[in-house]
């Protein structure tokens, strides 16, 4: 699996501003220890899932107990997140083998907000960009085939979705965007990011080769999830009619997906430094740097 460092990561999300929403005013960064610390300003708290309640295939320390905390008080407790590898009941599954409980109308994935964005669209046959062992069949409306190595299925293809790409090469990359110069298609991205926080540095996501064909093809992607507003407008949604969209803060590790997505959908945020997206790290030279600052910064989730 390729790998990047956090100056690289960093670097390839401002390579791409063009194509990400416009960042809203910065906030004061006020250095909090943890959500509860001002959980009386908030009704409803939106996590990000990598950085955030797990690194890579490990919970995070502390977090499950601390949602529960919440929930005590009277607080709703959302996980919006990117992961569209995975079907929603793996996701589910996955979120309770690492010790979270969440009602599954409480997850909303970028897979989701794809599914929702394209209802109703006749988006016929399209190719798949999708792990092997990771189930398909809540796509069933595109027509899919997964994308490997035939030339004959991106060439027969009338789009493209990008889920997954654990499994993805140099060589499909390749492949599609032959395919694209040959002929131009919708190319549909269900996870915009572009790294994602493992336990061993950051694994390399869906978003990093859509930002790649955009610029070597012209084909303008349609992006669904963080930090675009259609994965917002679901988690709304979820919430319910009549929420206060100023007592709604979302909660991440990346200034490029959490923050800026939280600042377009004009709600609140908080960025977790100690683990994720900038463990480690000296965070205000990367605000400095991308002119994004958040409301809060937070010692633990």
């Amino acid at each position: 699996m390729i790998r990047m460092a956090t100056e690289e990561a960093f670097a390839a999300y401002e390579a791409v501003r063009h194509r990400l929403p416009a960042a809203g005013p910065p906030g004061a960064a006020t250095r909090i220890a943890s959500i509860e610390e001002v959980a009386d300003r908030f009704d409803a708290f939106l996590l990000d899932a990598f950085g955030v309640l797990n690194i890579g295939e490990t919970a995070v320390p502390g977090v499950a107990e601390r949602i529960e905390r919440l929930r005590v008080r009277g607080k709703r407790v959302l996980v919006v997140t990117n992961a569209a590898g995975y079907p929603h009941d793996r996701l589910m599954a996955r979120y309770d083998r690492l010790g979270f409980r969440f009602d599954p109308a409480d997850v909303v994935s970028s897979r989701a907000a794809l599914r929702d964005g394209t209802a109703g669209r006749d988006l016929g046959r399209c190719g798949l960009m999708v792990t092997a062992t990771t189930g398909i069949d809540d796509m069933n409306g595109l027509g899919r085939a997964r994308l490997a190595e035939d030339p004959a299925t991106y060439a027969e293809a009338d789009g493209f979705v990008f889920l997954g790409s654990a499994d993805w090469t140099e060589s499909r990359q390749a492949l599609l965007e032959a395919a694209l110069r040959e002929r131009l298609r919708p190319v549909l991205v269900g996870n915009p990011d572009i790294v994602a926080p493992r336990e061993t540095g950051f694994s390399i996501e869906p978003g990093y080769f859509a930002h790649r064909l955009a610029d070597a093809t012209g084909v303008e992607p349609e992006f669904f999830g963080k930090p675009f507003g259609n994965i917002y407008d679901l988690a709304f949604r979820r919430l319910g009619p009549g929420i206060d969209r100023s007592r709604v803060m979302m909660v991440g590790d990346s200034l490029h997906t959490d923050i800026l997505g939280a600042q377009a959908a004009g709600i609140a945020s908080a960025l977790v430094t100690s683990h994720g997206f900038f463990a480690g790290g000296a965070v205000d030279r990367w605000m400095d740097r991308s002119g994004i600052r958040p409301d809060y910064l937070l010692d633990h989730p």
